[in-house]
């Protein structure tokens, strides 16, 4: 079953359309890039599927929940949002963000561990989150998904202003999470450029999808 089935998708506001029509089928344990300038629509996109705007028209279902009027809290607990910032608990540690998180949902705790060492962040995990570098959040982030095992990745724009080490270190996790089962998609400006990853990529302009080469296209 495709984890996200879209057809004619619109979401406006204020009487703009931030998707004016999106057609689009992911399946499983893959890989998606939405591409395009500022306004095109990839933040709006994710949005949608991570149910934190409401459907306009059009019919969607993400995980096999109807958007239109299926149980939201459902949703959420199987797909992972990660924007710029994160919704953290800044005077919390990274340990106890991660400790509260994985309560909320049922998760067990005893995969803290792992996903701090996953992500790097063993050496922060007492530090409150207000302390940590913008990089580090992202990277507390990235731990939170994988601490609630979220089955849809919904990644922001996660290539922003890193390094090499940044990008060759979130290819690995990526490439990782697929392999493990998860579905994942991210915003970008531009395709990806490594030679690690061959995703899906989806180019946007006006709140539609304009153009879908295959993964492994080159």
């Amino acid at each position: 079953m495709a984890v996200v089935s879209l057809e004619g998708a619109v979401v406006t506001s204020g009487g703009y359309p931030l998707l004016a029509g999106v057609d689009l089928v992911v399946e499983a344990e893959t890989l998606t890039v939405a591409t395009g300038p500022n306004g095109a629509g990839k933040t709006s996109l994710l949005r949608l599927l991570g149910g934190l705007v409401g459907l306009s028209a059009g019919r969607a279902s993400v995980c096999g929940i109807d958007l239109a009027g299926g149980d939201r809290r459902a949703l959420r607990r199987r797909v992972g949002w990660l924007g710029h910032e994160g919704s953290f608990y800044d005077e919390l540690s990274v340990r106890e963000n991660l400790v509260f998180a994985a309560r909320a949902l049922g998760r067990p705790t005893s995969s803290i561990d792992a996903a701090l060492e996953r992500v790097g962040l063993v050496g922060r995990a007492d530090t409150a989150a207000r302390r940590l570098s913008a990089g580090q959040r992202r990277r507390l982030g990235l731990a939170w998904l994988l601490v609630r095992r979220a089955e849809l990745w919904l990644l922001d724009e996660p290539y922003a202003s890193l390094d090499d080490e940044g990008r060759d270190f979130l290819d690995a996790l990526l490439a990782d999470v697929v392999a493990a089962g998860a579905t994942v998609l991210v915003s970008a400006h531009d395709p990806l450029r490594s030679a690690r990853l061959a995703p899906r990529t989806l180019a946007m302009a006006g709140g539609r999808v304009v153009a879908d080469r295959a993964g492994g296209s080159r």
